[in-house]
């Protein structure tokens, strides 16, 4: 909590308090109140206790320790792409994702007067949101934990001359002035979330629906491994709407694949698509299948 701008201080001790007297209802998140993942907590389920955290690593140690019964993370946004570390973060954690929330991302530019300002705090992924908004108004990106914590961090210092990018809900809690709305560069501006728990859900909870399935997988070292890992993909018609590579190591020579496929397990076509997958690489790691939160394609 002592990483926290003073004014969040009081904000995050008493809905840590709260989560503690009710952690089956409580949601661990990175973060500031007011935050998007705060919102995005409340969106997915309106009856839970947010639980801030201060880094990614925080809200995932909540939750494997017991804190809270689910975490909620931001994985990819429609504009700048994968959220840094979450690759890495998820496999490591022992966590299954057992659903998927989506959320319009709208940023506002508060702070302690209407400027004019020489720089803006906020989170990369909304500084990069809004990049041509602040290259057009002369502002230097300033780069900051998460965006709630921005707009703390300009209250807290009382300098009227940067301001911050986060959501409106973060000036209604800061005392911060809103100097422009929707900020970011996007008017389709998307991110996905992903929603953790301890342990993957029962194939019974899918109850039949679409779903998601999401693992990584490391291919063999040789010749054209990649492509024939992933033709039992095509031949047994699975959809695959995601596929990304990341080097594990400084030696570059071994590359980890993050894939979604639409299904899951149970399903003859996945279950023949996984086999041969699993066939061509050293190893596959399934992170989670759960219930898809809007169509594909």
């Amino acid at each position: 909590m002592e990483s926290y701008p003073q004014p969040a201080r009081a904000l995050v001790a008493q809905m840590a308090e709260a989560a503690a007297a009710d952690p089956a209802r409580a949601v661990a998140l990175q973060g500031a109140p007011g935050c998007n993942s705060h919102r995005a907590a409340l969106e997915y389920d309106p009856g839970c206790q947010p639980l801030p955290c201060f880094a990614f690593e925080d809200a995932l140690d909540a939750l494997k320790d017991g804190r809270a019964d689910r975490a909620i993370i931001p994985i990819e946004n429609s504009q700048h792409g994968r959220v840094a570390d979450i690759h890495f973060l998820l496999p490591e954690s022992g966590l299954s994702i057992v659903g998927e929330h989506f959320m319009e991302i709208h940023h506002a530019l508060m702070a302690l007067g209407q400027g004019p300002f020489t720089g803006a705090y906020s989170h990369p992924q909304a500084l990069g949101q809004s990049r041509h908004f602040l290259r057009e108004h002369n502002m230097v990106p300033l780069s900051y934990a998460d965006t709630a914590g921005a707009a703390a961090y300009v209250k807290e210092r009382g300098d009227t001359g940067v301001a911050a990018i986060a959501p409106a809900l973060a000036a209604e809690l800061y005392g911060l002035d809103i100097v422009a709305n929707n900020v970011e560069d996007a008017a389709d501006n998307m991110t996905r979330f992903v929603i953790l728990a301890r342990e993957p859900l029962a194939p019974a909870a899918l109850a039949g629906g679409p779903a998601m399935t999401t693992f990584i997988f490391e291919v063999h070292n040789r010749a054209a491994a990649l492509y024939k890992a992933l033709g039992g993909f095509a031949t047994n018609a699975v959809n695959m709407t995601k596929l990304e590579s990341y080097q594990v190591g400084a030696s570059f020579a071994m590359t980890t694949f993050y894939a979604d496929i639409e299904g899951a397990p149970g399903d003859p076509r996945i279950d023949r698509a996984m086999e041969e997958l699993a066939f061509h690489c050293k190893y596959v790691r399934r992170l989670g299948t759960y219930p898809q939160a809007r169509a594909r394609g």
